[in-house]
């Protein structure tokens, strides 16, 4: 069980904090994002700064907080801290939104295999929702760690090479800051106001800290410590990463500005089959479909884990690990199934950028905020954390779903992100500000220290575990620089650039094999007598 869902909990810091980063990244940073840099340019690039603040926060603050709890999963914690009862009522909201969350995730890998190969949208999505499925129940949290790292270097070397080529593809910096549209590289507009990023900056900030599957990231590595580092890597690649990624659909605005409709989610595909070589093309796709994999599958797995640990276990709690374990895999698949089926009802929901951003404002703060809360509070219970959680879910929906009919109240996309995130921050205040004057003490707190000081956390050595997940990384990356260089070979243009990468990303897959290669005993021992 805990290795299937865990990792051991004892996983690698900077493999933990490598998955986070490419958990919450997916193609849909290329189709959302890409979307929104076609159209409005340097603002695609300032709203994902705000990413890069919330995970460093996160590092000094709230992942040692989540590592600290010993718990398996954010249910478990709830369940711990503040009730079974509430923990029910918050699996359950959490499973329904998060089949909407992976059907989002999913939806955008299907939008860039139909702009690159013409496969039809609803063909792909089943497709590859079967696979992802498929593998995630057959290897659980190591299986999505192991894709994460190696989509991570994948996708990074083809990244690094399309830049280039797509500024030579308008005459260099010059000429595309020439030939941007006016106000191209300011870092907000009308749609996307300095309050709108205040709001989503807050919105990433509750999602990255309590969103229960990244809060898995936070828990499976074995010290408070490597919690912090996980999200100072994740706050560090999000300061660079966002420059890199958005710079070929600002430029394919200037190589082509009419793109109509929903065709600007396509912006960052079309501009790579202008201007990489076939076989880089074909690698690219290949990154940005199993990049979404691992938001999809991280997603699959931590629903899975919370549907069989703190649901089917605390029901049959004398089911043996082996049947949990195949109880998860069963979970992984129906879940996978029901996300599919979510994903091919995208188009009908408005495109991606609508159900994202609804999502985001609907439930980032209304279901994360209040479980961060109860990990620095010694006053808040089960009722009045679960008080806030549904009375912001109803009132957002209420704005969201009714007013526009009922009130003839719609609101902007700024004052809906707002709204989102500050109503659950005003109401946990009030509550916590009423505990405090009424100077009540929580027998629930109490009960969770206690319960904290009996619960021994089992200590596992994991490092062979961990080195056999690296080799299979390190192999992994050595074969895709292999592949590179023989790509170099076929290409008509850029060569020289794709066969530098090639050589990197080579040299990386040796540096890890070789600093992952089976211990002897008589040498384990030794390491561990000095």
């Amino acid at each position: 069980m805990k290795s299937f869902f865990a990792a051991g909990g004892n996983l690698p810091w900077w493999m933990s904090g490598l998955s986070l980063f490419m958990s919450f990244f997916s193609a849909g940073t290329f189709v959302v994002w890409g979307s929104v840099a076609y159209q409005s340019g340097w603002v695609a690039i300032a709203i994902q700064w705000t990413m890069c603040i919330s995970g460093l926060i996160i590092g000094f603050v709230i992942a040692p907080k989540w590592q600290k709890t010993g718990a398996l999963t954010a249910a478990e914690y709830i369940t711990d801290r503040l009730g079974y009862g509430t923990q029910k009522i918050y699996t359950y909201l959490f499973l329904m939104i998060s089949v909407f969350t992976t059907g989002a995730f999913l939806y955008p890998v299907a939008k860039i295999v139909e702009v690159s190969t013409g496969v039809p949208i609803y063909a792909s999505i089943i497709c590859l929702g079967i696979l992802i499925l498929a593998y995630t129940a057959a290897g659980g949290l190591w299986a999505v760690i192991v894709t994460d790292v190696l989509q991570f270097v994948v996708l990074t070397a083809a990244v690094l090479i399309v830049v280039p080529l797509s500024l030579s593809k308008v005459g260099g910096v010059s000429g595309f800051v020439a030939n941007a549209p006016e106000n191209f590289f300011n870092f907000v507009n009308e749609e996307y106001s300095p309050y709108f990023l205040l709001a989503f900056g807050l919105y990433n900030l509750f999602f990255i800290a309590g969103n229960w599957a990244y809060v898995q990231r936070y828990t499976s590595v074995s010290t408070a410590k490597d919690a912090k580092k996980v999200g100072w890597l994740f706050g560090g690649l999000y300061a660079v990463s966002p420059v890199i990624w958005m710079l070929p659909p600002m430029i394919y605005r200037v190589l082509n500005p009419d793109l109509q409709g929903l065709a600007d989610e396509g912006a960052y595909l079309l501009m790579c089959k202008e201007v990489l070589p076939v076989g880089m093309l074909g690698l690219m796709l290949g990154g940005m479909i199993f990049a979404t994999s691992s938001s999809v599958n991280t997603t699959l797995n931590i629903s899975a884990g919370v549907l069989t640990n703190d649901i089917f276990k605390h029901f049959r709690p004398q089911t043996s690990d082996q049947g949990l374990v195949y109880v998860g895999k069963i979970a992984t698949v129906v879940l996978g199934v029901i996300t599919i089926i979510v994903a091919l009802l995208v188009p009908k929901l408005g495109g991606i950028v609508e159900v994202v951003m609804s999502l985001a404002a609907l439930t980032g703060g209304a279901m994360f905020l209040p479980p961060i809360w109860a990990l620095f509070s010694k006053k808040q219970t089960g009722q009045s954390v679960l008080a806030v959680t549904l009375v912001s879910l109803a009132v957002n929906a209420f704005f969201k779903f009714l007013a526009p009919s009922l009130i003839e109240v719609s609101l902007s996309r700024a004052a809906e992100m707002a709204l989102g995130v500050t109503l659950p921050i005003v109401l946990l205040t009030i509550t916590e500000i009423l505990f405090q004057v009424k100077n009540t003490s929580s027998s629930q707190y109490e009960n969770y220290l206690s319960l904290q000081n009996e619960k021994e956390r089992e200590e596992q050595e994991n490092a062979d575990g961990n080195r056999k997940g690296a080799r299979v990384i390190g192999v992994g990356v050595l074969s895709t620089g292999g592949l590179i260089l023989i790509l170099s070979a076929l290409a008509e243009t850029g060569a020289l650039l794709v066969g530098g990468m090639g050589v990197v990303v080579l040299a990386l897959g040796a540096i890890i094999i070789y600093k992952n290669q089976s211990v002897s005993q008589p040498q384990e021992a030794e390491k561990i007598y000095q």
